[in-house]
């Protein structure tokens, strides 16, 4: 009877095993795409071009950017121009990239989008680093100044992207950085991510000024990442100490929930349609799914990611994730591209 029981655990471990091991994930690897002649370094933003079935790469500590063709799926240009790229706007209707340089100076680069010619550059203080980009107004959102500029402010520079210029400015007092920031299209504000003051600043885009600023202290510090769910007003901003989601109403600015996430994070999204949000970072990626009940998020899956691999991007409408791989020792560059599983 022993043995008989034995070996009945045994099968059903075995049959546990199987059965787990084909519970497909959120995200399926289906290729890779191989960044030739880059050296060790990090990434830092993506940026798509849809109507050009393009994909742009900031890589940051190799000084260029990289173009992919998401037809090919393969790198077809690289811009050497940017010293230390970081995030990007591209603009369908005047076919121009706009990136974030902060590498000696401090400027926005703008490139023709068919030859990769640079056009001109509109100068920024220090630490141009994080932007957002508002395709309905057309403008481009770019955060610099603060600590590294020796201020206790910073600055959220607007840039026309139809002029090529630089239009106002939106100053954000006691923030030393800034960080993730998200555009609400039903109304006039946008979110930004107050990395050292454990905060959120709300910025009215039409009166070009701070509203509002909701703390996240109670739960957390250097808040890098943000991912907006604005049908149900709910925003989602990373600390990575201790490495956690804070969700928070937007309505109100008061904190519903949390939920643990890693530390080592900088991309987050949320996909409307299928109510998930994938939150980039290292040793996972990890993919929550949005309950009917309330304000539960449950963990839908971790996806392995490798060293510092903390860039990516959802195409939605290809439905497509794309990580960046850094190169990092006898580990080549790459983008791995996943299919996202429903």
């Amino acid at each position: 009877m022993e043995k008989l029981i034995a070996v009945l655990l045994i099968t059903f471990a075995l049959f546990t095993g199987v059965a787990r091991a084909q519970v497909p994930g959120p995200l399926k690897l289906i290729q890779t795409i191989p960044l030739p002649g880059l050296k060790d370094g990090d990434f830092d933003h993506f940026q798509v071009d849809l109507p050009g079935k393009r994909l742009f790469l900031a890589a940051e500590d190799n000084s260029a950017i990289e173009v992919i063709d998401l037809t090919a799926n393969k790198v077809v240009h690289k811009i050497s121009g940017p010293k230390a790229p970081h995030s990007m706007a591209y603009s369908p209707d005047s076919k121009k990239l706009f990136v974030v340089d902060d590498g000696g100076p401090n400027q926005v680069e703008i490139f023709d989008g068919a030859s990769f010619e640079l056009l001109g550059t509109i100068p920024m203080g220090a630490h141009a680093d994080a932007s957002v980009y508002d395709p309905v107004s057309k403008l481009f959102y770019v955060g610099n100044g603060g600590k590294q500029a020796k201020e206790d402010f910073c600055m959220l520079s607007i840039v026309d992207t139809t002029s090529g210029k630089k239009v106002g400015d939106i100053r954000i007092d006691g923030a030393d950085r800034v960080e993730a920031m998200a555009i609400e299209r039903s109304g006039p504000r946008m979110f930004v991510n107050l990395y050292n003051k454990a905060a959120v600043a709300v910025i009215d885009r039409e009166k070009r000024s701070v509203i509002d600023t909701w703390s996240i202290a109670q739960e957390g510090r250097n808040n890098g990442s943000m991912a907006f769910d604005e049908p149900d007003h709910r925003l989602f901003v990373h600390a990575r100490e201790p490495g956690k989601i804070v969700v928070m109403d937007t309505n109100s600015g008061k904190i519903v929930t949390t939920l643990q996430s890693g530390g080592m994070v900088d991309d987050a999204v949320y996909d409307a349609k299928s109510k998930r949000i994938y939150v980039t970072g290292v040793p996972f990626i990890n993919v929550f799914q949005k309950s009917d009940e309330g304000d539960r998020y449950d963990l839908l899956g971790q996806v392995p990611t490798a060293f510092h691999s903390i860039t990516a991007i959802l195409v939605p409408q290809l439905n497509r994730y794309y990580l960046a791989v850094n190169h990092h020792g006898e580990t080549d560059a790459v983008v791995q591209v996943y299919q996202v599983v429903p």
